[in-house]
Order: structure tokens, then C-alpha cells, then sequence
């Protein structure tokens, strides 16, 4: 019996051996696997986290209908990966996600989302009760347990792992998922270590592309969970921060205009020229350090929930720290 940071998983510790049927619990619900699931449908919510999972851990070719999809990624061929996974020819809802009667035509086995309202009848998703009656097990990352519409989550780097984990043990591949998280802890670990005691640079984290309510000339800018940590683990800080779980917030100009910003990371999410973006948001802050030396970076998927937060990691602590480099 093997312990993870989401619930007890039983299991055989040697990868590839008949180890079925495997209990897990997921957020405060006991599920049990009698075998490695065959039909698996992974919902939007957002995220890419757990279609790039499955990718990395191998085990795509159990997909029969995927919702997620970012358009990039940092991980060289993973976007073009996942956009060739089957979609089941759902149409989705006006959330992009898969609503109830197409979850359950797809007969799965296996459903994930990426949050618990991603399972609520009052959104117009099949419940995680209906799914279990149709012979489907679930799934939520343990980082996004309680989050709902309203309400988001607060994952960190060791949720990337226990999603790692748990995917493993549910697809009997816990040596693939033992090796992602050996490596990802070793090459933090090593940059960590590249830029311990160094001055910590302001980093202003800003997602292009997403307005929710900052308006058209302001960005919309990183303020808790794992962004924080990442940037923490980098070498620099978030000038924005928000203890309180506050995800998004959008920060006035005169705000801006008066917070010291040493680097730029701006997070991609389908813009077609996004230098352009960043020099732009540059230009309107020439008091800037990250202006005055065109400091800034792109990033997608590492920096949120998901297998490869240390490419995030590496990028941000050479764009603070590049003489430790």
C-alpha cells in the first residue's frame, strides 16, 4: 500500500504488474479502479494540466473525447499533441466545456476535471453520482477539491505531483510518473540553488488575453497559488500577492506606474504576436527596469497546475538572474 498526498492508493509498488482493483480517495470520496481505465473523457475548466498529464505519463491513447486544449505550450510538440487527441465530436457548452447528454453518450469509464463544479448538476454537468452509475470513476486535482464557479483553487507545486502520483497509480504507471516528478524536483532543486541569496527582483505576472473586468488597457495580473511559488522558487517576488486566494487582480495604472517591475512574464494564451503584446505594455511604463532593458518573457502551460512547472522556474529565475546562468 502506497501513500499520496491526496488519499491511500492500494497498489503494487512495480509498474506494469496486475495490481487491480486500486482504491483512491478524491476529494473526501472513495473510488475504487478494477482495471486501467479504457475510455477516458477529460473536461475543459480551463485547464491543461490533466490532458498534458496523460500525454506525459503516456497514456493518451485512453482518451475518447478531450475538452482541453491552451494552443501552446512550453514543452516542445506537447500543443501539437494535444490538439490531434480525439474530441468525440462534442459540442460544447457556452463554457467550452462538455455538458451533461455528451459526457454520458461518450460511455466513459474515467471523467476529469480540472474543478469540483465541473461535476454540478446546476451548471448542466453530469454529477460525479450519475458518472459512478453509468460505471465511469472521477476526478479532480486535490488543489481545485472546492472550487466552483465562483470559487477557485489554490494549487501549488506538489499538487503538479500529486496529480502526477495519483495518474500513475490509476493507469498503472507509477514509474513514469515517479521519473516526471524525480526530475522536476532535481532540476528546481538546481536552480533554486543557482540564485539562493541573491536580491529578489519584482515580477509582474500578466495573462494576455484575459480581461475579466481589468479593462482593455490593463492587465490582468497573477496574485496567489502556484504563481507565486514559482516565482518565489525563481529568485523574485510578486509585488501584487494576495494571501486571501484571490487568483486575478486587476491593478490601476497609477498602481502600476508607481510599483517597481524589474521583469515581465506574460502568460500566452492564443495571441497571435504576443512580443508585441509585451512591448506595448512595456511602452506605457517607461519607469519600468523591465522597460528600460526590454526584460520580459513568454510562458503557457509551465506556470500553471500541471507536469512541467520546472521549465517556468528555469525561465523566470534567467530572466531575473541571467549572470547566475
Amino acid at each position: 500500500m502506497t501513500e499520496t498526498s491526496t488519499g491511500t492508493i492500494t497498489a503494487a509498488p512495480t509498474e506494469g504488474e496486475i495490481h487491480y482493483p486500486i482504491s483512491i480517495d478524491n476529494c473526501g470520496k472513495g473510488y475504487t479502479f478494477t482495471e486501467i481505465p479504457k475510455r477516458v473523457v477529460v473536461m475543459n475548466g480551463g485547464s491543461v494540466a490533466e490532458v498534458s498529464s496523460l500525454v506525459a505519463l503516456g497514456v493518451s491513447d485512453r482518451i475518447v473525447a478531450n475538452a482541453q486544449s491552451y494552443g501552446a505550450s512550453d514543452v516542445p510538440g506537447r500543443a501539437v499533441a494535444i490538439d490531434a487527441l480525439p474530441t468525440g465530436g462534442i459540442i460544447p457548452n457556452s463554457a467550452q466545456d462538455i455538458p451533461r447528454e455528451a459526457i454520458l453518450a461518450q460511455r466513459p469509464d474515467f471523467v476529469i476535471s480540472d474543478y469540483t463544479g465541473g461535476f454540478s448538476a446546476d451548471e448542466g454537468y453530469a454529477t460525479r453520482k450519475e458518472l459512478a452509475a453509468a460505471g465511469a470513476n472521477t476526478y479532480v486535482p486535490r488543489g481545485y477539491c472546492g472550487a466552483t464557479g465562483s470559487v477557485v483553487g489554490t494549487p501549488s507545486i506538489e499538487d503538479s505531483y500529486a496529480l502526477l502520483r495519483d495518474l500513475g497509480a490509476i493507469f498503472d504507471v507509477q514509474g513514469r510518473a515517479d521519473k516526471l516528478i524525480a526530475d522536476s524536483e532535481s532540476k528546481i532543486a538546481a536552480t533554486a540553488a543557482k540564485v539562493a541569496g541573491r536580491p529578489k527582483k519584482n515580477v509582474l505576472l500578466v495573462f494576455a488575453g484575459m480581461d475579466m473586468g481589468a479593462g482593455p488597457d490593463l492587465p490582468l495580473i497573477g496574485a496567489t497559488g502556484i504563481w507565486n511559488k514559482i516565482i518565489s522558487t525563481a529568485g523574485a517576488v510578486n509585488p501584487f500577492e494576495r494571501a486571501d486566494g484571490t487568483a486575478f487582480v486587476a491593478i490601476s495604472s497609477e498602481q502600476l506606474a508607481v510599483t517597481p517591475v524589474d521583469a515581465l512574464v506574460i502568460v500566452n494564451y492564443r495571441i497571435p504576436d504576443i512580443d508585441s503584446v509585451a512591448k506595448r505594455l512595456l511602452a506605457k511604463f517607461p519607469q519600468w527596469e523591465a522597460t528600460k532593458t526590454g526584460n520580459y518573457a513568454v510562458l503557457s502551460d509551465s506556470i500553471y497546475l500541471g507536469p512541467s512547472n520546472d521549465l517556468a522556474v528555469d525561465k523566470i529565475a534567467r530572466l531575473v538572474h541571467p549572470e547566475q546562468f
